[in-house]
């Protein structure tokens, strides 16, 4: 079935869109929006945007459809060790000096967000990470929380299965030490092991939730290749309750396609898409 999305249309589901998880979409992105939008219309039996719209934001009362409609809208591209120079500052340098100054100050705990998971390479490149510098059972409490928006990338990420192709540019021994080789839908894959898993926290998570509820700072947060979908102002907000999120010298990573406002933030400026509190 053709489905018809007026631009009148198109700037309700943009501003709903934008309200509710931050994304700002232009008129340019109008056919995007009405494919992928089209696969609800056509697996719930409702023959137009206009009664769609409706459904979505008056008939649901649970909220369910406003989080397919999320999902579907959502991009989710990633790999493992994705933009490299980041995970090499941390081996290298962040890593090391924070575990001797915690060692030092009897506090071995370490606390990593990564607030746009999508499919599960980022938390598991930043958990073989970590384990470079910390063995497991070797005392320390290290906890990833891994958040993003789309229920149905979660699930993905939380069965931790990926083709083996996908890891074809990390070293066999890496392999080896944090993945098994298992048969999954008849493709041969890898599973991330448990030592991974278990440091690991998935959850659903809004980034536009005004107060963040995290009692305790993290010491990193991983917040990649997500505001370029914000508008200068989502962007700036989202940052302010970051800076709020990280201990005095915690560590924000963004997008190398991505930079924060020198004159609008109090991060200081480390290298390119890492910024220091």
């Amino acid at each position: 079935m053709q489905y018809l999305l007026s631009n009148e249309e198109f700037e309700l589901f943009r501003r709903l869109i934008h309200d509710s998880s931050g994304i700002n979409l232009t008129l340019t992105k109008k056919e995007l929006v009405k494919a992928r939008l089209a696969k609800r219309l056509t697996k719930m039996g409702i023959d137009s945007f206009k009664d769609y719209y409706k459904y979505v934001t008056k008939t649901d009362k649970t909220g369910k459809e406003l989080i397919h409609l999320i999902d579907s809208i959502s991009t989710n591209k990633t790999d493992f060790f994705r933009e490299k120079k980041h995970f090499d500052l941390l081996n290298t340098s962040l890593l090391p000096s924070l575990i001797s100054s915690k060692t030092k100050a009897g506090i071995k705990k370490l606390r990593i967000w990564c607030a746009a998971s999508s499919s599960g390479e980022e938390p598991y490149t930043l958990a073989m990470t970590v384990f470079n510098h910390l063995k497991p059972n070797n005392g320390w409490d290290v906890k990833i929380l891994a958040t993003d928006i789309s229920t149905k990338i979660l699930k993905k990420a939380i069965i931790g299965i990926y083709r083996k192709e996908l890891l074809k540019d990390i070293p066999t021994g890496t392999i080896s030490a944090h993945f098994s080789s298992v048969l999954y839908e008849n493709t041969n894959c890898y599973k991330a092991k448990d030592h991974l898993r278990n440091i690991i926290t998935f959850r659903r998570f809004n980034l536009m939730t005004p107060a963040f509820p995290f009692r305790n700072p993290f010491d990193f947060i991983f917040c990649r290749n997500v505001m370029i979908y914000f508008d200068p102002e989502t962007q700036s907000k989202l940052a302010s309750k970051f800076y709020d999120c990280l201990p005095k010298d915690g560590h924000l990573f963004i997008g190398h396609s991505e930079t924060l406002s020198r004159s609008n933030t109090s991060f200081k400026y480390v290298q390119p898409a890492v910024y220091r509190k």
